[in-house]
């Protein structure tokens, strides 16, 4: 006689995993990726060791300074401080953003991500919470560390405390700016999905865009750099805007990140639409 056979069917999985085990799994994948190492100590030493080195030469020279150079320091002496280094330590963050997520890609390692978890919206919120995470706090850490650097040698020359105007939010703006300029480079390299590519075209709107935009006749050229992503987000390190700035410290970061805002919205359209 033939028995049969009675099947039984186990509920499985429908692969969603919780928010706070994707975040897990993203900050994994980041803290575990050489190049993520190699771009965190390439933004701390760039950082200090330019504001190490620029504040000490001014003054070193500061009896040779020209007196408008010197009126310059002394009217923002902050400024000067946080600027020296946050032009080329804001590379390094362009460049570990975008590796954060077309790095992926360029290995391969999305079809796995995309397998373990078919949510893609859930999975870019997470990798966008960790990333954003990691870069403020290192962010606002180096940004008071380059302050009272470049304090220590200026102090001499052109006084400045954290309780001065605006100071305290132009250090604290430090790490703001390039945890919005790391989620900046999260949002290219998703769209783009080619290290290279991306990490080109963010280079080329931070350094390229800035300074063509500028040249541009008349009032024209001033509104249009004047909403540029970058341009616009960087007010929030300045502790005394120029008057002739469109924008307050506030008004340019918001537009920044309504530029963030918008594109992480296109590169989430595009992940749902787009084969991994």
């Amino acid at each position: 006689m033939a028995l049969d056979t009675v099947r039984t069917t186990t509920p499985v999985s429908g692969g969603h995993a919780s928010f706070g085990r994707l975040l897990v799994a993203e900050w994994t994948k980041i803290r575990t990726v050489r190049s993520t190492a190699w771009s965190l100590v390439a933004l701390v030493v760039l950082a200090l060791g330019i504001t190490t080195l620029a504040t000490s030469l001014t003054a070193a020279n500061w009896s040779s300074a020209q007196p408008s150079q010197q009126a310059t320091l002394i009217a923002d002496p902050s400024g000067q401080i946080l600027g020296s280094g946050l032009l080329l330590s804001q590379l390094a963050v362009c460049v570990l953003g975008v590796l954060v997520t077309a790095g992926e890609y360029s290995t391969g390692m999305i079809r796995s991500t995309l397998l373990a978890s078919p949510h893609r919206l859930r999975t870019l919120a997470a990798k966008c919470v960790d990333f954003t995470i990691l870069v403020l706090i290192l962010g606002e850490l180096i940004g008071f560390s380059c302050f009272f650097i470049g304090r220590a040698f200026l102090q001499k020359y052109a006084p400045v405390s954290l309780s001065d105007p605006g100071v305290t939010r132009a250090v604290v703006g430090y790490g703001l700016y390039l945890a919005m300029l790391g989620l900046f480079s999260v949002a290219i390299g998703q769209l783009i999905r080619h290290t290279a590519g991306a990490i080109s075209t963010v280079i080329g709107l931070v350094l390229v865009l800035v300074p063509l935009a500028g040249l541009l006749p008349g009032t024209i050229g001033k509104h249009v750099s004047a909403y540029l992503p970058t341009n616009a987000g960087s007010l929030i390190v300045n502790a005394n805007p120029q008057k002739s700035e469109l924008l307050t410290a506030w008004q340019g970061y918001g537009v920044f990140a309504l530029w963030v805002a918008v594109l992480l919205a296109v590169a989430g359209w595009l992940l749902v639409k787009r084969d991994a």
